[in-house]
């Protein structure tokens, strides 16, 4: 199978660990999109994408309702980005997006995760300069022709293309992601986006041979899934 499928795969492990992180990983975004600009996704283009998104993950109206009334209701909230590099048990690195209000706490417990684990907390650019930062959509309805006329009619490039049974996936560059995004649905407004996201992939992947090391991975995985703060944990092993 393909990087689409291991793509698909990634995004679908990022949501799978408990409904309550789900539902505050949207809940913050939400909040802050609304805050940020307009509460009314009909204006907020940044707001409404982030409830398409919600809504295509089974976040309740409820949970969408409430973060939007807490940003009209003046809220003082606010969280900031927080991104955390590591390594982990065996040749494993690490990429972990955080969404906090509190920095010092985040930051203790993800280390944390690490250290019990065997691996370690690394400081700012020890591990991402071995991944590329991409937009990555995935779609269906849509081919290989009709991608490539809209990229040439728009003046886009992308890194590439993947084409399987399932659909489609373009990789392209990371401050594209509206421009590629807006090309596409003006072109097909009945498109369906499977995968829509900024993502992190390793320039190489690596497996684990060890066992130890594999259960030390799952154990890792596990706890910053766990952590309430952590939007999105990305990683360099082949699954």
């Amino acid at each position: 199978m393909g990087r689409a499928h291991e793509v698909r795969k990634v995004a679908m492990e990022k949501t799978a660990a408990m409904k309550s992180k789900l539902y505050a990983k949207y809940g913050k975004e939400i909040y802050m999109a609304a805050k940020s600009g307009t509460p009314d996704p009909e204006t907020n283009q940044a707001l409404k994408k982030i409830i398409e998104k919600a809504k295509k993950e089974q976040v309740t109206a409820d949970v969408i309702k409430r973060a939007i009334d807490k940003a009209k209701g003046g809220s003082d909230e606010n969280y900031s980005e927080a991104r955390y590099e590591g390594f982990g048990p065996g040749n494993s690195m690490f990429v972990v997006e955080c969404l906090t209000e509190n920095v010092n706490r985040t930051i203790a417990v993800v280390k944390n995760c690490f250290t019990k684990t065997g691996g370690k907390l690394g400081v700012s650019g020890s591990v991402v300069h071995m991944f590329n930062h991409l937009a990555v959509l995935s779609m269906t309805g849509i081919t290989e022709d009709e991608i490539l006329e809209i990229l040439v009619m728009n003046d886009l490039d992308v890194s590439d293309i993947e084409v399987e049974e399932e659909g489609i996936t373009i990789y392209g560059e990371a401050n594209d992601f509206n421009k590629l995004r807006t090309a596409i649905t003006d072109a097909k407004p009945e498109i369906e986006f499977t995968t829509e996201e900024l993502m992190w992939l390793p320039i190489m992947e690596s497996t684990l041979d060890d066992e130890e090391d594999r259960g030390k991975f799952d154990r890792l995985i596990s706890m910053l899934d766990e952590i309430d703060d952590v939007q999105s944990v990305y990683h360099n092993i082949k699954l």
